[in-house]
């Protein structure tokens, strides 16, 4: 698999007979894994996780608590395992910052597989000699070496999948892109959920950004990146 080798990934399972061997299988695959047997320990190990895998049945701290806050400490992509597979709950997991989920029970090798495309999404958009990484539009300033937002000077915290789509968007903007063509290149060409997940993550968006004519809605086609607004 090509990932970097150096990836940290914080796990935050309470049941060692799930978190001993998953650990075990992680680090065979080159990854340094860090193990977090509550939502409280898993707070206070997550600074320099570069990914996290978080369940949501821990026993101290409700996982929805833990991802959202988690979420206001550290940009690393969060991927959460849990049981709960309706339509409901997965939009509510990507509501409170999650990046991507797996349905409890999963595969090894589909998990490894997620961490992957999670993994090259947020190092998605830097040139190979640095150049050209940063963008101006409409006092929008979109700044993809360090992954920061600004708009008219005020910096925008999002979260790395909505940085990852409005970047999608910033490729071209004025033009339309494509539902199904968002869904293929930010989340995942066999990505199985609902594409109402897409409309979640444009909502927040347009909230955090503070101008929701920014991000125009084409009606059964897409969404587009006003230049002019």
């Amino acid at each position: 698999m090509n990932v970097d080798t150096r990836t940290r990934i914080l796990l935050i399972e309470d049941e060692k007979s799930i978190a001993i061997p998953l650990a075990e299988g992680l680090t065979r695959e080159h990854f340094d894994v860090t193990v977090a047997h509550s939502g409280t320990e898993g707070l206070a190990l997550a600074e320099d996780a570069e990914l996290v895998l978080l369940d949501l049945g821990l026993p101290d701290v409700d996982g929805a608590d833990v991802c959202r806050l988690l979420r206001t400490k550290l940009d690393a992509p969060i991927i959460v395992l849990t049981a709960r597979g309706d339509e409901r709950d997965r939009v509510r997991l990507l509501e409170m910052g999650a990046d991507d989920y797996v349905v409890k029970p999963f595969g090894f090798r589909e998990l490894v597989a997620r961490i992957g495309a999670v993994l090259r999404r947020t190092h998605r958009g830097l040139s190979d000699d640095g150049d050209d990484v940063v963008q101006e539009i409409a006092g929008l300033r979109i700044d993809h070496r360090t992954r920061r937002v600004t708009i008219d000077d005020r910096e925008v915290g999002l979260s790395p999948k909505e940085f990852d789509l409005l970047a999608k968007l910033a490729e071209d903007p004025g033009a339309v892109v494509r539902r199904e063509r968002i869904i293929e290149e930010v989340w995942d060409e066999h990505w199985w959920g609902s594409t109402k997940t897409l409309d979640v993550h444009i909502a927040s968006l347009r909230k955090k950004l503070g101008d929701p004519s920014l991000i125009a809605t084409v009606r059964k086609v897409g969404y587009r990146l006003d230049a002019h607004a």
